[in-house]
């Protein structure tokens, strides 16, 4: 049997270490890396050519998504299981679209990562019942439910995805431009264009979308402040 390559992408070292210590046992499956953000995680699957990257969804410098969307833009033959602690039909949707396989809650790793990991070895889905329940739940009510629509910032190109992503991570125009060696000019249009096209007005408005459509995820003390900051 051919050994079952898999990169794990999860911004938490101590989530790595678990997911490596369920998994390194299994016979005939190798975890070739570990990546620590997003854009790692990219990177690590053009390098190391994982047959199964799991990857989780909310991390820095890319989130899971688009992450998910990138690898297999590179490689379509990927199979990418998701790591979430979000249960939202809206991301989930998203997901299916960009071509996720398999969809696990964090809480219940511990317990179906195994099953998870060989229904995909085998071509199959994998859906912890919860994520099974949202995805039926939406089907019945129809697709021309408003919970089914393509949200406004799937109309953003790539790079403004990533303009996005880092300027509502709290980084500056100036910062962006470095981060993605461009001219403050071209960062300037980029976050005015995406400020047209989500029909917003300021970056303090764009953090707060990225963070309501699961674009970018704060920690539990961050959420806080910013909500006192923003009047959430």
């Amino acid at each position: 049997m051919k050994t079952l390559k898999i990169l794990l992408a999860d911004d938490h070292e101590i989530v790595r270490h678990g997911l490596r210590a369920l998994l390194q046992d299994h016979e005939g499956w190798e975890i070739s890396g570990e990546a620590v953000d997003g854009r790692d995680a990219v990177d690590k699957a053009v390098l190391l050519k994982p047959e199964l990257v799991i990857l989780d969804i909310g991390m820095p410098c890319l989130n899971g998504l688009d992450a998910a969307r990138e690898i297999l833009r590179q490689d379509p033959q990927t199979t990418i299981l998701v790591l979430t602690v979000h249960e939202s039909e809206q991301l989930i949707r998203e997901l299916l679209n960009v071509g996720a396989k398999g969809f696990l809650l964090k809480s219940d790793a511990a317990r179906d990562l195994i099953a998870a990991v060989e229904a995909l070895q085998e071509h199959r889905t994998f859906f912890t019942s919860r994520v099974a329940e949202v995805v039926l739940e939406g089907y019945l009510r129809g697709m021309d439910s408003p919970l089914a629509a393509r949200p406004l910032h799937e109309r953003l190109t790539p790079r403004e995805r990533q303009v996005l992503e880092l300027l509502a991570g709290g980084k500056t125009t100036k910062e962006v431009a470095a981060l993605l060696t461009m001219s403050v000019k071209t960062a300037e249009t980029h976050r005015s264009n995406i400020l047209h096209k989500l029909g917003l007005h300021s970056v303090t408005q764009l953090v707060l979308y990225a963070v309501r459509n699961n674009i970018v995820q704060l920690s539990p003390s961050a959420n806080a402040l910013d909500a006192k900051k923003y009047g959430t």
